[in-house]
């Protein structure tokens, strides 16, 4: 009888083929029907399962009931047996179909394509998983989640593609052990009384009542100056309670700090480059360090507008990294407690309000970056941080993708290209514009590439994220995986005023609203403060840029509205960028008198076009390069310039590079009278332009140091002509910001309240 029955399965082996046996190997049925074998053979035959056979996820019932083997797994007992031919033969196969295999067929394959191996290997210990899982770098493309990236439940019926991956990293299907966790993370989780003074804890158990989010719309605004040693000049301000300061402490111990392990010990040496040696001091931070950090840690929103490439930039970088770590790592580890817990106690869904941990959605963090480098530099110091100087390295998947798509090569840079300092520590690197990555962290691995919908981190640019979210109308949208940020980076804030700002508000206007699908969430675990949709009341977020702006501040009075309360950080310019002008000129500054800030766009182009432009028509005042900060007042020009026939050309970030060289020829040899100039071309090429003699400032640049490098172009060409040379600047008293910068904010306040214009003369020595 078992001849029989064996021969009978031979011979159903023996009729499928090669690609139906890996499928029935990997899947346990059958290939989709558009599959079948055309040429002749016996007769099909079905396997009944029965329900027993099922393998159960849960321990209990594993203990209750045996195991029964059915004709299904007596089949696939058979299938491994294949020969060692049939094994080379399938591999070949495989190799030829690895061209047109989808995405999601990838992320179900392993990096060696052992499958029996993965099947013992799943009843080890959770460590030894993810060393087999993840030893080697994933090939296989995992998908980023959203529409437009091939994991989205719009276009797949399933979430999650890579099975294997997935199942390491989740939440739901993970507890934390003692032995091979952190102990702390879980007595947290319990209520300890030692870690009651955790602010992670604090500011995630803080229960708002209603009618304090009912007052926060009419409740004004309370406001608190402070002064610290390196920040400068604070200012605190809250709309909830009553408002808090305090003054960071001379030293700092890191188990003061409630570093979740194992950044207490990786942190000093990852942050070892910027702390002198020997140190002065036994604080693993630096002076700047230690009172952002102090901010961030207390849960408040912070604005930090002196970020510069070239001197605090990786200071900064590496402490929110540092911050942003700590929180995924306590908030996972309070989920895994609970998980354990609850699997110890036997408790039901919903027996106990104490689990309600979690989001509607599982991303924590949000960091938006404006190039890939500066992705790049995010992960590696997420590595770093879980890493340190442990021999044991931490598992990364889809490390060598990760690094093919967002490092560069050196090489691909021209060698003669010579621009600012400032320029080259901007734009250094891959600074492609358009990405987004989902980091998943789980104990000591991580996983990039993971859809967004089981990471913890989501990386990515502004136009990465608008590309995603959509807008009104169209079919394929989604920002469901905003809906429970609870920490959101913004770096390098100026950068996107460069690039698109109304991406960032379109990001900002869709963080933390409710989702529209439930994503497979427990709703029985999701914090109340959750549920009630006031996710935005506990979200901290971080700006960080390299200048005050008034598109910026008006986002983060706006958007941040945090119940901790905002910390700003606003320093006033005591010299301007006027004084680093190394030519003699005369600097004139035309006062516009404005009524309101929605009326200066069309004052400042009357203003120019009836008392500016009629002293700049006559030939004498030929060579006169015209700058404008915004590219829709370069549109306006553009077309007044053509209407009225002027003789006159242009340049702007869009015009070709054949018509940038023939701009320049015309303007530097006199053919044309006037140039009209954008600050984004400015700010992405920094090229030189020769032969201006006369300049127009239609509006006070973005960057205070673009004035004084437009300035310096005067003496590329120096023919003895300094004393025609002349420079205007239009401004209003909405500009009080931008002009601070440029001349100072003393004088800057004198030419406010005078209300006349200002005739200044730089001798290059100010």
């Amino acid at each position: 009888m078992g001849k029989r029955r064996s021969r009978s399965q031979n011979q159903l082996i023996s009729s499928l083929t090669k690609k139906q046996k890996k499928h029935l190997r990997d899947f346990g049925e059958e290939h989709p029907f558009h599959d079948r074998v055309s040429r002749k053979g016996g007769k099909p035959q079905i396997c009944q399962v029965s329900e027993s056979s099922d393998t159960s996820n849960s321990e209990s019932e594993a203990e209750s009931e045996p195991e029964q083997v059915s004709g299904y797994h007596k089949l696939l007992a058979t299938l491994k047996n294949v020969s060692e031919e049939e094994k080379e033969d399938e591999e070949e196969e495989e190799e030829e179909e690895d061209s047109v295999v989808d995405d999601a067929e990838m992320n179900c394959e392993d990096d060696d394509g052992d499958v029996s191996a993965e099947e013992e290997k799943a009843a080890e210990s959770t460590e030894r998983q993810e060393n087999a899982a993840l030893s080697g770098d994933a090939e296989g493309k995992d998908g980023e989640g959203p529409p437009g990236t091939g994991t989205s439940q719009q276009e797949s019926p399933e979430e999650f593609t890579d099975v294997q991956h997935e199942s390491l990293f989740s939440l739901e299907t993970n507890f934390l052990e003692e032995e091979s966790g952190d102990r702390s993370s879980l007595k947290a989780s319990q209520g300890s009384s030692n870690f009651e003074l955790d602010p992670f804890l604090q500011h995630v158990n803080k229960e708002l009542k209603e009618k304090e989010i009912q007052a926060f719309a009419t409740n004004p605004k309370t406001t608190h100056q402070l002064k610290w040693p390196v920040l400068g000049q604070l200012v605190f301000s809250s709309k909830f309670q009553k408002l808090e300061t305090f003054k960071p402490p001379k030293d700092i111990d890191l188990k003061s700090l409630h570093l979740q392990k194992p950044l207490e010990t990786t942190w000093t040496k990852t942050n070892s480059q910027f702390l002198s040696d020997p140190p002065k001091s036994s604080s693993p931070f630096t002076p700047l360090q230690k009172e952002l950090f102090l901010i961030m840690n207390s849960y408040r929103d912070l604005f930090y507008p002196e970020r510069t490439a070239l001197k605090n930039a990786e200071e900064i970088r590496h402490v929110y990294c540092l911050h942003a770590i700590n929180h995924v790592l306590k908030a996972n580890a309070q989920v895994l407690g609970n998980n354990s817990r609850r699997r110890s106690q036997k408790l039901g869904v919903g027996d106990d309000d104490d689990f309600r941990d979690q989001g509607l959605t599982r991303p924590k963090v949000l960091i938006v970056v404006p190039f890939r480098e500066a992705a790049l530099r995010v992960v590696q110091l997420f590595i770093s941080l879980l890493e340190g100087d442990s021999k044991k390295k931490i598992i990364v998947s889809n490390k060598k993708r990760f690094q093919g798509e967002y490092g560069s090569d050196p090489e691909e840079r021209p060698p003669n290209l010579k621009r600012p300092e400032d320029y080259e520590a901007v734009f250094v690197g891959n600074i492609d514009d358009h990405f987004r990555i989902g980091v998943a962290v789980l104990q000591r691995s991580i996983r990039l590439y993971a859809p967004f919908y089981s990471s913890d981190i989501l990386i990515a640019s502004p136009l990465g994220l608008r590309t995603i979210i959509g807008g009104e109308g169209e079919k394929k949208r989604d920002f469901d995986f905003l809906s429970s940020v609870e920490l959101l980076i913004i770096d390098q804030a100026d950068i996107y005023l460069m690039q698109n700002w109304e991406h960032v508000l379109h990001l900002m206007n869709h963080m933390n609203l409710l989702p529209l699908d439930s994503h497979g969430v427990d709703f029985s675990q999701v914090r109340m403060w959750s549920l009630n949709n006031w996710s935005k009341y506990y979200r901290q977020t971080l700006l960080f840029g390299a200048l005050q702006d008034a598109q910026i501040n008006s986002v983060f009075n706006k958007y941040c509205v945090n119940f901790q309360g905002q910390v700003a950080v606003k320093n006033v310019p005591m010299t301007g960028s006027i004084s680093h002008v190394l030519v003699q000129l005369p600097h004139v500054f035309q006062r516009m008198e404005v009524d309101s800030l929605a009326s200066v766009i069309d004052v400042r182009f009357n203003f120019f076009v009836n008392k500016i432009l009629p002293q700049y028509r006559d030939a004498v005042m030929s060579h006169t390069l015209i700058y404008i900060p915004s590219y829709f007042d370069f549109v306006r020009l553009r077309n007044f310039f053509k209407k009225e026939e002027l003789n006159f050309t242009h340049i702007c970030e869009y015009t070709q590079k054949s018509g940038v060289s023939r701009a320049r020829h015309f303007f530097l040899q006199g053919e044309k009278q006037f140039l009209l100039l954008t600050e984004r071309f400015h700010f992405y090429k920094r090229y030189t332009i020769k032969g201006i003699r006369n300049l127009i400032f239609y509006e006070l640049p973005t960057y205070p140091h673009f004035y004084s490098e437009i300035c310096n172009m005067l003496r590329a060409t120096n023919k003895g002509e300094e004393a025609t040379w002349t420079c205007t600047v239009l401004y209003s008293k909405y500009d009080a910001q931008r002009l601070a910068a440029v001349v100072g904010v003393e004088r800057a306040a004198q030419m406010l309240q005078s209300k006349k214009n200002v005739h200044l003369f730089v001798t290059g020595e100010n």
